[in-house]
């Protein structure tokens, strides 16, 4: 059963989410269809360039990503308490660079006075605005709006270009969002298309590495956006980060993506990454949580105990899941 938007997002529960979009009928839409022969690889790059921007924009931050040819996967923060400091003009100044605004917003732009009525609209609508640019939705509607156009503008055509709304998947623990990051970067990996995260493009996890080996990603016109950094990112003075190590990370991400194609498939081999130990996870149920990561957890991904709470907050018996964190995290039953 479809649920609304508002019982799934609650910045009270987590700033993270994972959130999923598919093309109508799962067609290669965003990639090389092999029964028209056409490519549309370029629309990949539609969707990065536009990442880039709204993450500029707007008060969420971008954890991962992983553009595949009929579906996206994107890990997300949101960072309300960011918007609460913007100034007036800020806030102008950012909407503008998505929507165009009533006539009298340009003369605000270019310092020309506005009458009193004006102002209290201004007022009234920067309010608004403020609230929609840390906002999940419509974060999700710029980004799956501006594609839809651009892509039925270019095939001559009118209609649904994304199958539905987007899927979202709150990550209610650190473990969690590690968990979900690693199941996006990996995404190519495990659908056969690439052998290691270094040939995955359009994905974070290229991005990431690229960054610390200091190598071009996947041409020097595409257009990257911004990734919140881990605490070793190479990016000074930034302390907004994720509190992680970033190589431990990519460990993590490569170990795990050997596993993908080999004959000990489900299991790590060898001394667990230290990332696994730090977040208390196990590592014999890992890699077979990545592997299916959305069969095993559905609205919410997070312990036991935080599933739960999530059911009784929204009045619902139970939430899937819960055998599966019981399975996952070590500290699930202490």
């Amino acid at each position: 059963m479809t649920r609304p938007r508002a019982t799934l997002v609650s910045s009270a529960d987590t700033p993270y989410y994972h959130c999923i979009g598919r093309c109508v009928r799962r067609a290669f839409l965003c990639g090389a269809d092999l029964l028209t022969g056409r490519n549309f690889d370029h629309r990949k790059v539609l969707i990065l360039t536009r990442l880039s921007l709204l993450t500029e924009v707007f008060a969420i931050d971008l954890c991962g990503y992983a553009l595949m040819s009929n579906h996206y996967h994107l890990v997300l923060r949101l960072a309300p308490d960011r918007a609460k400091f913007w100034t007036t003009r800020e806030i102008v100044a950012r909407w503008s660079k998505i929507f165009t605004g009533p006539e009298f917003l340009h003369r605000y732009r270019n310092g020309k006075a506005l009458t009193e009525l004006e102002l209290a609209n201004l007022e009234t609508l920067v309010a608004v605005w403020r609230s929609r640019l840390c906002d999940l939705s419509w974060f999700m509607r710029c980004l799956n709006e501006f594609v839809a156009r651009q892509a039925n503008a270019e095939d001559n055509c009118t209609g649904h270009f994304w199958e539905g709304r987007f899927r979202s998947q709150a990550l209610l623990d650190d473990a969690a969002l590690i968990t979900a990051m690693v199941y996006v970067d990996l995404n190519p990996v495990r659908a056969g298309l690439a052998q290691s995260v270094s040939a995955s493009d359009f994905t974070s996890g290229q991005q990431r590495l690229d960054e610390v080996t200091q190598v071009g990603g996947e041409s020097p016109q595409v257009v990257r956006p911004r990734l919140l950094p881990f605490v070793s990112a190479l990016r000074q003075g930034d302390n907004d980060a994720l509190g992680y190590n970033l190589l431990d990370y990519l460990d993590l991400v490569d170990r795990t993506g050997r596993c993908l194609d080999s004959t000990t498939r489900g299991k790590i081999p060898g001394t667990a990454p230290a990332l696994l130990s730090v977040l208390g996870l196990a590592p014999a149920e890992w890699v077979k949580t990545v592997i299916d990561l959305q069969s095993h957890f559905c609205l919410f991904i997070g312990p036991p105990q935080r599933l739960r709470l999530c059911a009784q907050s929204r009045g619902w018996r139970c939430v899937r899941g819960v055998v599966a964190a019981r399975r996952l995290y070590l500290r699930a039953n202490e």
